[in-house]
């Protein structure tokens, strides 16, 4: 290997470092520039920086296909990483070791409101989780993380680097906010923002919300309490449609 290609493919490698506060970064990624300080999550397939006026501020739920998806009751969603999106960074173990400990953080917040678990297995698997080298900007901000909605395939969970740039907190409730996509949930002003993916709205709940953005983003009792009211509903079989909009409760790739 010639020198060149060496030093080209060392600098490929992105440095991990964590500190003794626990904040973790990931650099030697490009970085696009932001308008302000924005940050968005594009798991709705688009992003807005505040939710306006609106109220009163509800729990919206995806329809975007036509119905609204739930898990299942008693779901195991299996994950593994992403090897391949690990193969270029120097220490992808501590960065494992690192990820794992973000995502029990998250979902500990959730508790008892969280209507799945999760099982990391790399033999059989319903998602995988990939650190993204590079980021995804646009002039609206930068992807911290992307998730999914319920479903019955195989899907990715993205992480990007601009999201370990934020403190341990930030990084938690990053993490919680996709938790909350994954449950079935869209961004609380999804039917005024982004009515080109269809959401019905279940319950109500107070300004703050971890599926708003910003200073607004924090997970609530609220929040809790409804997605959980919302899984007793569905799985007792109560409420079988949203505002007319029937539920259809998936299982996960592997039981399929």
């Amino acid at each position: 290997m010639s020198k060149e290609k060496k030093t080209a493919k060392k600098e490929m490698h992105i440095k991990l470092k964590q500190n003794s506060k626990k904040e973790f970064s990931l650099e030697g990624s490009p970085i696009v520039h932001e308008y302000g300080k924005g940050h968005i999550c594009t798991t709705d397939g688009i992003g807005y920086a505040t939710p306006g006026n609106r109220t009163p501020l509800e729990i919206v739920v995806d329809s975007s296909e036509g119905f609204i998806p739930l898990w299942d009751e008693n779901v195991i969603l299996r994950w593994k990483f992403d090897e391949d999106s690990l193969s270029i960074f120097s220490n992808p173990d501590e960065i494992k070791v690192y990820v794992r400990e973000l995502f029990a953080e998250a979902l500990l917040k959730w508790g008892d409101a969280a209507p799945i678990r999760f099982s990391e297995n790399s033999n059989s698997w319903d998602f995988k989780l990939r650190v993204e080298a590079d980021n995804n900007c646009n002039p609206r901000g930068c992807t911290l993380a992307r998730a999914f909605f319920p479903d019955p395939g195989i899907n990715t969970l993205f992480l990007f680097p601009k999201m370990f740039e934020q403190n341990r907190k930030e990084q938690v409730d990053t993490v919680i906010h996709e938790l909350g996509h994954v449950f079935g949930l869209r961004h609380f002003f999804a039917n005024v923002r982004e009515q080109e993916w269809p959401s019905e709205i279940f319950g109500e709940h107070r300004a703050f919300s971890i599926m708003n953005y910003g200073v607004m983003s924090e997970l609530t009792d609220e929040d809790k309490n409804d997605l959980s009211l919302l899984y007793q509903l569905a799985w007792s079989g109560k409420l079988k449609e949203i505002n007319g909009t029937r539920i259809r409760l998936i299982t996960p790739f592997h039981v399929n």
